[in-house]
């Protein structure tokens, strides 16, 4: 199998969802997997940032969720905060070395998005035009 092959898995070989392996999926997933940790990641690839310069760098986020952002980042310990004792003090933001080993894998995430973009924003336009079904009713229950 070449380098970026995924093999697909027979039904008898698929891991139990309660399984550890997918426990470690979606551990990962719900950190990686909201709107901001992987353009933390991405921005921090380069080297370390402050807090003012991370925030100009990701469009659109607020102070707020930045600081629940990288605090979440900080507790799976793929970035680490560095305060610096100057007045006023200076605080750093810097990814761990496991936090650089998640760079490849969001890179190809991010190559594979802007590769499929069109398509799946046809298959949305195509879904939210379809008539809706009635909502799901139960019959003979009150």
């Amino acid at each position: 199998m070449s380098p970026g092959t995924v093999k697909s898995l027979e039904p008898a070989s698929r891991p139990d969802p309660s399984s550890e392996s997918c426990l470690a999926v979606r551990d990962v997933l719900t950190r990686v997997g909201d709107k901001w940790s992987v353009q933390v990641v991405g921005s921090l690839g380069e080297g370390p940032l402050r807090f003012s310069d991370l925030k100009r760098a990701i469009e659109g986020i607020s102070q707020r969720m930045l600081t629940l952002t990288v605090r979440g980042l900080e507790r799976d310990g793929l970035v680490t905060r560095t305060v610096h004792p100057t007045v006023p003090p200076r605080v750093e933001y810097a990814l761990t070395p496991l936090g650089r080993t998640l760079l490849e894998p969001v890179t190809v995430l991010g190559q594979w998005a802007v590769q499929h973009r069109a398509e799946i924003q046809a298959s949305r336009g195509s879904y939210d035009a379809r008539p809706q079904p009635a909502p799901f009713t139960v019959i003979g229950k009150k």
